[in-house]
């Protein structure tokens, strides 16, 4: 019986060791192919992130919007590398990614607002429709940007109150940007009453926009009869200005033709309704 027993045991004992052997073999070169990855892919990775640390800083993009691109360039080169040795050691990958990607979707569908709001941040940093110091006018809304981050826009109103706009409305709506040319129209309509001199009044104008330094020269300013109103005679005045000096032009210009036109004996009317009694 030892004799039958023996060889038997022998043989599976042969068996396990080469099966052990060529298990280990298999594991070891699977390792050390998954290190060499790592390795390799550890350096591409930081190679990789330094090319676009660099095209960042080329094309001067904002600060938030390179911060975050890094980054989200760095989790995503380094998921993949892990797939890759993962997926070296013999683990099946495909059914994480299909994890991850559920998580994803389900992630989306809750927060597709906020998904918006900073895809709607990304393309403004990225396009640059307006910047830091701006006066835009979006949304029902205008004052001087403040800050600008990923989900949201910070403006700062003239009478210094914050504002906070989405911006996925921010990107896909129309904004209006006061700050992008050097120069501004500064556009005025004056009404004298009828009877008054036309004449007068155009002089009166003429002489106080030369007087103004402010008002540019090139282009010129323009002054012309609009209309002739119900109950007034309606000029239309327009002068090109540097774009700081717009609302200080706009207003000086109100109170000195108010205060001239009162000296020239130029009136200015006011809407009234003649009333004829029949007996």
């Amino acid at each position: 019986m030892e004799e039958i027993l023996t060889p038997v045991s022998t043989m599976n004992w042969d068996v396990f060791l080469d099966k052990l052997i060529n298990l280990s073999t298999t594991l070891g070169s699977k390792l050390l192919a998954a290190i060499i990855i790592f390795l390799i892919g550890r350096w591409i990775v930081k190679r990789l992130k330094k090319l676009v640390s660099n095209i960042l800083e080329r094309r001067h993009v904002e600060a938030s919007l390179s911060t975050f691109t890094r980054s989200l360039i760095n989790i995503t080169l380094n998921f993949l590398l892990i797939l890759m040795v993962v997926g070296t050691l013999g683990v099946e990958t495909s059914s994480i990614i299909a994890l991850f990607a559920s998580i994803g979707v389900g992630v989306g569908m809750a927060l597709s607002g906020t998904l918006q709001n900073f895809a709607g941040g990304i393309m403004i940093l990225l396009f640059k429709p307006f910047k830091v110091g701006d006066f835009i006018e979006a949304q029902g809304q205008s004052g001087t940007v403040k800050e600008i981050q990923i989900f949201n826009t910070i403006l700062t109103t003239p009478d210094n109150k914050i504002i906070i706009i989405p911006n996925g409305g921010l990107s896909t709506g129309i904004t209006q940007n006061y700050s992008t040319e050097a120069t501004r129209r500064v556009d005025w309509q004056f009404g004298i009453a009828y009877g008054d001199n036309y004449d007068k009044a155009r002089n009166v104008i003429e002489k106080l926009l030369n007087a103004d330094n402010r008002i540019l020269k090139n282009p010129d300013y323009f002054i012309a009869l609009t209309s002739l109103g119900e109950s007034s005679v309606n000029i239309v005045v327009r002068a090109w200005v540097n774009a700081p000096d717009y609302w200080g032009v706009y207003f000086d210009m109100n109170e000195k033709i108010y205060k001239t036109f009162a000296e020239e004996n130029i009136n200015i009317p006011f809407p009234q309704l003649d009333v004829h009694l029949v007996k």
